[in-house]
């Protein structure tokens, strides 16, 4: 069975972005696996961690992405903090600029995701075009 952890908790330190969850994290054990997708009918993106020999999902909710721009402007990965653990989500800067990119006048996503995507990460958008 696949878990869905809900980032709830966002702050910068040091100009880090720190992730948190509101769950019982004591039984949490997650490594990252580096890979962004997308969950469309929820306005959010997902980054995938390995959990027991499972993914899991981390769901990044779009009240998050405004942080996300910050953090692609930065082009530093965010951290998870879990158990008082600094875990960085690697990969996600590469992951998450390369799939806005793709969703960017992509009706496939669905006109709703799209046009909060393109509203959202305008600044990153048009830095690369």
């Amino acid at each position: 069975m696949r878990n869905i952890y809900y980032i709830e908790k966002y702050q910068f330190v040091h100009n880090e972005l720190h992730l948190s969850l509101n769950e019982n994290q004591n039984e949490i054990q997650i490594q990252p696996a580096g890979q962004v997708l997308t969950d469309s009918d929820h306005l959010a993106f997902i980054y995938l961690v390995e959990e027991v020999g499972e993914y899991s999902y981390l769901y990044l909710p779009d009240d998050l992405w405004p942080a996300l721009v910050r953090v692609l402007q930065s082009e530093q990965n965010p951290y998870l903090i879990l158990n008082e653990q600094k875990i960085e989500l690697e990969n996600f800067t590469e992951e998450l600029t390369m799939l806005l990119f793709n969703i960017e006048g992509n009706e496939n996503y669905g006109k709703t995701f799209v046009e909060a995507v393109e509203t959202a990460f305008t600044e990153i958008l048009k830095e690369q075009a």
